[in-house]
């Protein structure tokens, strides 16, 4: 067999006496797509910012071959020199920049000491053309949508020449189409030669594009299997994962639903920059005491737009139609008056929306509701600290105290801190935004629990995920939306994906 372009031997990471890698070892082929799985914390980010270099050599044991010679990285830009480059799920894309800036950026087109733009433009138009970019080069990636920004990641990638691209959670925050494409790219790449580690937790993307799996669990490497195996398949991967077999994916409920809790009549839209574009059209909805709904919809049917619109106007210009709690009619001016309502929203992107990354696990989870610990305007730093730990129990958060950043933590455990946040203000009406993106299967069990728990304690939930064995697993009943309009309402014993498709992709009237 020839020599692997990567090979990783013994390596070992502690960060404050902590032991984040242990003798972890991995090879990758030249040209294959190696995926790398495991639960959030297992280790997969840190062993990729070792292959990287962001970990310098010294920091860590262990040995990095390249091609059968050992190397020492001791900075971002020494890997790249040798052609490995990273993507990581948090774009680094500047949005004020245009594409062909993003792509040169750090590494200019310069003439006699002087930036080239048209050089820039017509070498940005090449490197696009291999990704699928059909933009202008001078376009401001700004405009652009998600999966075209990623897509100009990808470009600024192939435009230093990789050898190795290292993309983390590509598809996290696309839609299926999307999805799709940039899935396609990957095996495009890896048909030029190109080799790809891919790091994802949605497994049936895995199985579809890589050609070998490697599974790291608590920091170790479990095991690394061939996708054209016929035992290969996700419960052996989750199984590898988790260290035992989850036989349902969704834990067991018996629903108790009591009366309507909370309703929508009527409830329209506009757009924030174009009033005159309605993005919610006429929306009609109920939810009961302890019952789950879901919407579904393709990207851009305006389902976080309804569910920001409904938050105390956090989107929209003009906002009409009437909404109802307990069959009396609310209003939803402000987020403050829609907390006081018992009506709360955990956003499609924690990090951005949802979370203070700066701040501490104790201060995340009481940031909602700090008059509850408030005294003579002053904050019970005690009470506080012992709510933190009960959530920290309860949602078994893995965080070495409350006092612990909350931006180093796991994605899973990040999206915890979020649900603890909205539970500490005692609602009761959830909405739950894409509420497991990114999230290795563990923990979205956990979460899952989690929620049915707040479903038999009475309270109403609204899930919307881009996910539809999610939204059909949790749900007992499903809206389905298109160009911000109900297209149906299923019953969860009638849904399947081919049903809720049929009704998410209908033309425009």
């Amino acid at each position: 067999m020839a020599e692997p372009l990567l090979r990783m031997t013994g390596v070992t990471k502690r960060f404050r006496g902590v032991v984040a890698l242990s003798g972890v070892s991995i090879d990758v082929h030249r040209g294959e797509v190696h995926a790398i799985c495991g639960e959030n914390g297992a280790g997969k980010s840190t062993l990729m910012e070792i292959i990287s270099g962001v970990h310098p050599h010294g920091s860590f044991e262990g040995t990095i071959e390249l091609e059968g010679r050992q190397v020492a990285f001791r900075s971002l830009a020494d890997s790249e020199a040798e052609g490995i480059v990273i993507v990581h799920q948090e774009l680094a894309v500047v949005p004020q920049l245009t594409v062909a800036e993003n792509i040169f950026l750090g590494n200019e087109v310069t003439r006699h000491g002087l930036l080239d733009r048209d050089a820039a433009n017509r070498r940005a138009a090449a490197v696009m053309a291999r990704v699928g970019l059909d933009e202008s080069p001078a376009a401001r990636t700004g405009d652009l949508g998600i999966g075209k920004q990623q897509l100009v990641e990808i470009a600024k990638a192939l435009a230093k020449d990789v050898r190795l691209l290292i993309l983390d959670e590509p598809t996290a925050a696309l839609g299926r189409d999307d999805s799709d494409r940039l899935l396609a790219l990957v095996q495009q790449l890896s048909a030029q030669g190109i080799t790809c580690v891919l790091i994802s937790h949605r497994l049936h993307e895995v199985l579809r594009v890589a050609d070998r799996i490697t599974v790291i669990r608590d920091g170790a490497t479990i095991e690394t299997m061939r996708t054209d195996d016929p035992e290969t398949d996700e419960r052996r991967i989750i199984r590898a994962m988790v260290g035992r077999p989850l036989d349902d994916l969704f834990p067991p409920r018996e629903p108790d639903i009591g009366e309507e809790l909370f309703r929508l009549e009527n409830w329209t839209v506009h757009h924030p920059a174009d009033p005159t574009r309605v993005v919610v059209d006429d929306v009609h909805l109920t939810v009961r005491s302890g019952e789950i709904i879901g919407i579904a919809g393709l990207m851009g049917a305006g389902r976080t737009e309804l569910a920001m619109s409904v938050f105390g106007r956090s989107y929209g210009s003009v906002i009409t139609g009437a909404a109802y709690k307990r069959g009396q009619p609310i209003e939803l001016r402000s987020v403050r008056e829609a907390i006081r309502n018992g009506i709360v929203y955990a956003p499609e992107d924690r990090r951005r929306d949802g979370l203070n990354l700066l701040a501490s696990v104790q201060s995340n989870v009481s940031a909602a509701a700090l008059g509850r610990l408030s005294e003579h305007g002053l904050v019970d730093d005690v009470r506080e600290r012992k709510v933190a730990e009960a959530y920290r129990y309860k949602l078994n958060i893995k965080a070495p105290s409350v006092a612990s950043r909350t931006g180093v933590l796991s994605g899973g455990n990040q999206q915890k801190i979020v649900l603890s946040k909205w539970i500490f203000t005692n609602p009761d009406v959830l909405i739950l935004d894409e509420p497991t993106r990114g999230i290795d299967v563990g923990a979205k069990y956990e979460i899952y629990g989690f929620i049915n728990e707040l479903a038999a304690q009475g309270k109403a939930i609204i899930v919307i995920s881009s996910e539809l064995p999610e939204v059909i697993g949790l749900s007992d009943r499903i809206y389905t939306l298109a160009h911000g309009r109900i297209t149906a309402e299923i019953a969860r014993r009638d849904a399947t994906q081919e049903l809720l498709m049929s009704h998410m992709a209908v033309e425009r009237a």
